[in-house]
């Protein structure tokens, strides 16, 4: 796993995407804090190791990002098991909340930059 915190290039992210899955890395963004976890087989072992850093789960969504598809529309996927809080009025797998979604791609674009 790796924190991101300070902006990283998109090569750099697809060396690192490369090396676990290929064409894709799981992510946990932590809205309050604008940082993410990348690089993790699960969503859930992002969230857990956010959690121990302070996080809340309340804050931690869980999202896909292809390198390949770098400043396309298919970029991020907002898909995970973690998102799935009926409680929160979110029922499913995706981020339903637009204003969320926002806010992921704000932070997303904010620290994974063109080379």
């Amino acid at each position: 796993m790796e924190l991101i915190d300070k902006p990283i290039t998109i090569i750099k992210l697809k060396a690192i995407t490369d090396a676990l899955f290929g064409d894709v890395t799981k992510a946990v963004v932590d809205i309050q804090q604008a940082i993410m976890v990348i690089n993790a087989e699960l969503h859930a072992d992002e969230e857990s190791w956010l959690m121990k850093r302070g996080s809340q789960q309340k804050d931690l969504w869980g999202i896909n990002l292809y390198p390949a598809l770098y400043s396309q529309e298919g970029f991020i996927e907002f898909d995970s098991m973690i998102n799935l809080r009926p409680r929160m009025g979110n029922p499913s797998r995706g981020v339903e909340d637009e204003k969320i979604r926002t806010k992921i791609r704000k932070i997303v674009n904010q620290l994974i930059k063109p080379n």
